[in-house]
């Protein structure tokens, strides 16, 4: 008996230790070719932590580890959504392709605090709808009243939703800092326009004011971490003193904008660490994350002298891995692929010869029409002198069975599988994501990483880097065209958009 009871302890530790998210749902007149993606909102990378297929039925499923108990945003055709989560939660989401995920039902655990974020955040939206906006005109003790006013109204909406669903107290919090950084909002939007709107060019606030914005930001520290909006306030807060300071700097026509906002914070002596670590990250992902930056090491510099917050680092690192790529001149990850024959291989076996590292998935709607005839013709014309292998990271070995014999047809190369797709462990060690696909990696005849993923095959730099790694000169591009202006002179042909580049939110 006392074992049984031991086991059963165990089990009940297991689950309630768990930090796997186990999550399915339907889709009604899904498409085979949109994804369900999983998002922590409150992060600096907001990376998915998941990407589901949706099969023809609408079903799909999954679990992913959850970072924390919070915000989860989920994507689905372009469309996003926001749900609160808990470690170890099970849940079943259910909608509409037309609708989802703007509209959606949840069961299971996270039923009760997802309904309470429904039924606050509809009388939220109501209520703030209603605001006559010229209460900026107002004079301050009367503006004052009235936002003291609309905090108490939705505080009290807030704990009568917490009754009426049974929502967890975490949840709760959460929404009343949101409430918080809204009222926050207004006092900001007051301070910086109310002189305007008055014609008082030299309005300042009182005391009272700055101590009512002050009791509203005394719990800092924990709403940077767990609210991005919150982050967005600080920063549009410090805006304008921000800009004289970077007007000021004598390298403000060369330095990245990451380098100079580390400096301004230093001078920032009313901010916590996290605080500053969590607005510089921001900073840094907003405006300094390009793949083929120049000053790539030089923000990653930034990043590792001012950040100080282990897990802002992680997350940024996880940023730059996927917008960067894996460092040049490093190992490629010796992660398992399954070929067509079902055996085992790694990009290490194919030492000896520069290999291009193709990484696709069958679902992708742009592979077939834009990216296979280009790529047809780059194998042919490098293949002598280097190997190609095509991952595949469809969801199923048996959906890269079928698809890949007609799709890489003609393509001289090695097939080979990821399995579990872009939740393989191959995705997770080359920092593969849905948006990055297909993705163009290049490794020398070492098997060491030889650049940047590429998006686009006819990218100028990726052209160079295999024709240095090859030895082969590129194909020489026809001559360009130009057509007289109207004042009959020749004129150059008008530039072509670059291709699209994966983005961090």
């Amino acid at each position: 008996m006392k074992r049984i009871l031991f086991l059963c302890m165990i089990a009940l530790f297991a689950v309630s230790c768990s930090k796997k998210v186990k999550v399915s749902g339907v889709i009604k007149n899904g498409s085979p070719l949109e994804r369900v993606e999983f998002i922590d909102a409150s992060g600096v990378a907001t990376l998915p932590l998941i990407n589901m297929g949706v099969d023809a039925k609408g079903n799909f499923t999954g679990e992913f580890e959850a970072p924390k108990n919070g915000m989860y945003a989920m994507t689905y055709a372009g469309q996003m959504a926001f749900v609160y989560l808990k470690k170890g939660q099970s849940l079943n989401i259910s909608g509409d392709a037309m609708s989802f995920p703007n509209v959606f039902t949840i069961q299971g655990d996270a039923k009760a605090n997802n309904d309470f974020l429904k039924e606050t955040q509809a009388y939220m939206e109501q209520y703030l709808g209603k605001l006559d906006m010229s209460i900026i005109s107002k004079d301050e003790k009367s503006f004052l009243t009235q936002v003291k006013k609309i905090n108490d109204d939705l505080t009290k909406n807030i704990d009568d939703a917490a009754s009426k669903t049974k929502a967890d107290s975490d949840v709760v919090t959460l929404k009343k800092d949101e409430l918080k950084t809204h009222i926050l909002t207004f006092l900001s939007q007051y301070e910086a326009n109310h002189g305007e709107a008055v014609q008082q060019p030299n309005f300042k606030v009182s005391t009272a004011f700055k101590d009512y914005t002050k009791s509203l930001e005394a719990d800092g520290d924990k709403m940077i971490k767990n609210l991005p909006l919150y982050r967005n306030y600080l920063l549009n807060k410090i805006g304008n003193d921000f800009q004289k300071f970077a007007l000021a700097q004598s390298d403000k026509n060369t330095a990245s904008m990451s380098s100079i906002f580390a400096k301004y914070l230093k001078g920032k002596s009313e901010y916590s660490q996290d605080t500053k670590d969590y607005l510089l990250a921001f900073v840094i992902s907003k405006f300094d994350l390009n793949p083929f930056a120049d000053n790539t090491e030089a923000i990653i510099k930034v990043a590792d002298d001012n950040i100080k917050n282990a897990e802002v680092k992680k997350d940024l690192k996880a940023a730059f891995d996927a917008v960067y790529g894996l460092k040049k001149g490093t190992d490629a990850p010796a992660s398992a692929l399954l070929k067509t024959d079902g055996k085992s291989t790694t990009l290490a076996d194919f030492k000896g010869k520069p290999t291009l590292v193709v990484t696709y998935a069958s679902w992708n709607p742009y592979i077939a029409q834009s990216t296979i005839p280009v790529l047809k013709e780059v194998v042919e014309y490098y293949k002598s002198k280097m190997n190609i292998v095509l991952v595949n990271l469809d969801d199923t070995k048996a959906q890269f069975d079928k698809t890949y014999p007609t799709l890489m047809k003609g393509i001289s190369g090695v097939n080979v599988y990821a399995e579990g797709g872009l939740n393989s462990k191959f995705a997770k060690d080359y920092s593969v994501f849905g948006f990055k696909i297909p993705g163009f990696t290049l490794l020398d005849k070492d098997g060491k990483i030889a650049g940047p993923t590429y998006y686009n095959l006819g990218e100028q730099k990726f052209i160079e880097m295999l024709s240095k790694l090859t030895g082969i000169a590129a194909p020489a591009a026809p001559e360009a065209q130009v057509a007289p202006d109207w004042n009959g002179q020749q004129t150059a042909p008008a530039p072509q958009p670059e291709a699209a580049q994966p983005q961090t939110k």
